[in-house]
C-alpha cells in the first residue's frame, strides 16, 4: 500500500510541476493585407495582386506573427486618405491609394533583424493598377515567393516567407489594440500569468492529501 502511494504521490507532483509550463501554439511570420473600410480596418478578401481599389482607398499591410486571419494585428498609425495624399494632386487617368506600412514590432521581427519604422504613402497609378502595383511604386524592393505570396515590403524582411514560428500562450505582442497586462493587484494576474497557474494547486492539493493517506496507512500498520 504504501509503495502505491509513493507512485502516485511522484505522478502527481509530476503532474503538478507540468501544469506550471506556458502552452505552445504554432504561429506564421507574415505581412498581412487589410482594406479599410469606414473608421476600422478589415482583413482582405483577396491578395494584394488582384486587388484592383478604387481611387481614396486606404489600404495597409503589417508584418507581425499570426495563428490565421483572426488573430492577425492590424496596421496601427493614421490611415486618413486625406491626410497621406494630402500632398499627392488628382490626375486624369490616374488613380490615388493611400497605404499604411506597419513594419511590427521587434517581439515579431525574424531573429538579427529589426523593424524599420512604420509609415505611409499615396500612389499614384494608373486607373486599373492593382494594390500590388501600387505597393511597388512607392515601397521597393518587393520580395514575393515562387507561390507570389508577399514577403517583403521595403526589403523587410531580408529573408524568409510565412515561416512557422512558436510563441508561449503567455506572450504579448506590443501592439496598440492590446489590452494592458493585469496589475498585481487585479484578481486576473495569476490566471494570465502573473502567478501560478490551476495546475499548480491542484497537483499541491492531491499531494498534500495523498501524503495524509501515507502517514495514515503507515500509522495503522504500526498499531496493528
Amino acid at each position: 500500500m504504501i509503495r502505491r502511494l509513493t507512485v502516485l504521490l511522484v505522478a502527481a507532483l509530476f503532474l503538478g510541476l507540468a501544469g506550471t509550463g506556458p502552452a505552445q501554439a504554432a504561429g506564421y511570420r507574415y505581412w498581412s493585407f487589410w482594406d479599410r473600410d469606414g473608421d476600422r480596418w478589415v482583413y482582405a478578401t483577396e491578395g494584394p495582386a488582384t486587388a484592383r481599389p478604387s481611387d481614396g482607398a486606404v489600404q495597409g499591410f503589417r508584418f507581425a506573427v499570426s495563428e490565421d486571419s483572426q488573430d492577425a494585428s492590424r496596421p496601427r498609425g493614421t490611415a486618413l486618405f486625406a491626410s497621406i495624399c494630402a500632398r499627392t494632386p488628382e490626375r486624369d487617368g490616374m488613380k490615388r491609394v493611400a497605404l499604411v506600412l506597419d513594419f511590427g514590432t521587434a517581439a515579431d521581427a525574424p531573429s538579427g533583424e529589426r523593424p524599420p519604422a512604420a509609415r505611409t504613402a499615396c500612389a499614384r497609378v494608373p486607373d486599373d493598377a492593382t494594390t500590388a502595383e501600387a505597393l511597388a511604386s512607392t515601397a521597393k524592393p518587393l520580395r514575393y515567393d515562387a507561390n507570389a505570396l508577399l514577403c517583403a515590403i521595403a526589403g523587410y524582411p531580408r529573408k524568409g516567407c510565412g515561416d512557422q514560428v512558436t510563441t508561449g500562450e503567455g506572450e504579448q505582442r506590443d501592439d496598440s489594440a492590446a489590452e494592458p497586462p493585469a496589475s498585481p493587484d487585479s484578481p486576473s494576474s495569476a490566471a494570465d500569468g502573473g502567478g501560478p497557474s490551476v495546475g499548480v494547486y491542484a497537483g499541491g492539493a492531491l499531494v498534500a492529501a495523498l501524503a495524509a493517506a501515507a502517514v495514515w496507512q503507515a500509522r495503522r500498520r504500526g498499531n496493528d
